[in-house]
């Protein structure tokens, strides 16, 4: 069965073609037929780039004014010169990211009229994003109306938190009134991360008690046993938890109402400047891009290796954490742009966890950057694993799950 999977933001589509099916899925064969992503949507000049395998990549820039121009691209880029499909009938389902759906949905969902109308409402908790996926969805609906269309979110896999972990010190009127908790993102790269964790162990993953690292430009660290989530530090918005690329995680609530008064800033302008303007660029003032900081402190330079320092030193700090929330842990993952290709990353996050019995290999930490296995040395009693995210493949595996049953 060959699934579409999108993703549609503010400003960009990124798009792949999976082949897979109930048997792929049990025996992990499922293939990419090809992916890409356009990039500067609502402009003149804006990027595609679209990938076969084995084939030279392909770039070029288009005027792409609008998503409905963009899905346009992405099934002519499917389907001409150098597609790899002849007709879009052979497109069976077509599966969304959904960033928000709030405590309505706990799972993937196949769309409909009522589906789309809770999405709505939940684009209050994420405007930045819900309002996207919708249009996406809606555009492509034109070009696929006789095919199934999927919701996946990013919240669903967190719905399985307690209320002790996603409840905060407020009057409980305002979780009644508001909804304002903690949902939690990036659910589709912890729940593919720890399932592929449990497959190459060759363990269930109902035995397991799991710490998911997903490291990028926005970054959470999730708590998983026995394959549920049970707590993770995004919370009622991406702002919480680590410091990220340019969000400054956890701080003092105070702060930013002292730096309101003594600044004379806006809310809207605060608000800003936490998410776009604090985190490892706020602390470096060099870059928010992680390899320009590793370049940099190779360099001398000492304000990005105390960047790289803090951004570490949190993520310990949550490993640890949550190792007592589960009491133990089996397995620590680093995924995600950050967690793939920085062996840095990796090492000093995990460094002074001898006492949990969990220790990295430097070497082998080396070696296998940007690969998938086991980064910890053969006595370690915690497994920690370097596992390639892959949200696109769990879209289309829970689309053909949903369509099949």
């Amino acid at each position: 069965m060959k699934v579409l999977v999108l993703n549609c933001g503010s400003s960009s589509v990124k798009f792949q073609l999976i082949e897979t099916d109930l048997e792929a899925i049990k025996t992990n064969s499922d293939i990419c037929l090809a992916k890409g992503r356009i990039e500067r949507v609502g402009k003149e000049d804006a990027k595609i780039v679209y990938e076969v395998p084995e084939r030279e990549k392909y770039k070029t820039v288009l005027p792409i004014l609008n998503h409905a121009a963009a899905i346009k691209e992405t099934t002519e880029l499917l389907t001409g010169e150098l597609g790899v499909i002849g007709d879009l009938k052979e497109i069976e389902a077509v599966g969304h990211r959904t960033v928000h759906g709030g405590e309505d949905f706990s799972d993937s969902t196949v769309w409909n009229d009522a589906v789309l109308k809770t999405v709505e409402e939940c684009s209050k908790l994420a405007p930045l994003h819900n309002p996207h996926n919708i249009t996406g969805y809606l555009e492509a609906k034109k070009v696929f109306p006789d095919v199934p269309h999927v919701a996946v979110f990013d919240t669903a896999f967190h719905q399985t938190m307690k209320p002790v972990a996603y409840l905060y010190g407020l009057p409980y009127e305002y979780y009644r009134k508001y909804k304002i908790r903690r949902y939690g993102f990036h659910g589709t790269s912890h729940r593919y991360v720890s399932y592929r964790a449990a497959q190459l162990l060759g363990k269930d993953l109902s035995d397991l008690k799991i710490i998911t690292n997903h490291l990028g430009n926005g970054s959470s660290v999730a708590a998983i046993d026995k394959g549920q989530s049970v707590d993770t530090s995004m919370g009622y918005t991406p702002l919480e938890g680590l410091v990220m690329g340019t969000r400054c995680g956890d701080i003092d609530p105070s702060i930013p109402l002292s730096i309101i008064k003594s600044e004379g800033i806006s809310a809207e302008e605060m608000d800003t400047f936490l998410n776009k303007k604090c985190g490892l660029l706020g602390i470096s003032e060099l870059s928010n891009d992680m390899l320009d900081l590793e370049n940099a402190y190779y360099e001398g330079n000492e304000q990005a290796e105390l960047a790289m320092r803090i951004f570490c030193y949190r993520i310990k700090k949550y490993i640890g954490a949550y190792s007592a929330a589960m009491n133990g842990v089996d397995v620590i993952i680093f995924t995600g742009g950050i967690g793939e290709n920085s062996n840095e990353v990796r090492e000093w996050s995990t460094e002074g966890l001898d006492f949990m019995g969990a220790l990295i290999d430097i070497e082998k930490n080396k070696e296998l950057n940007r690969g998938e296995g086991i980064i910890s040395k053969p006595e370690s009693k915690v497994k920690i694993m370097l596992i390639p995210t892959n949200e696109e493949l769990l879209i289309a595996r829970d689309t053909v799950r949903l369509i099949s049953a």
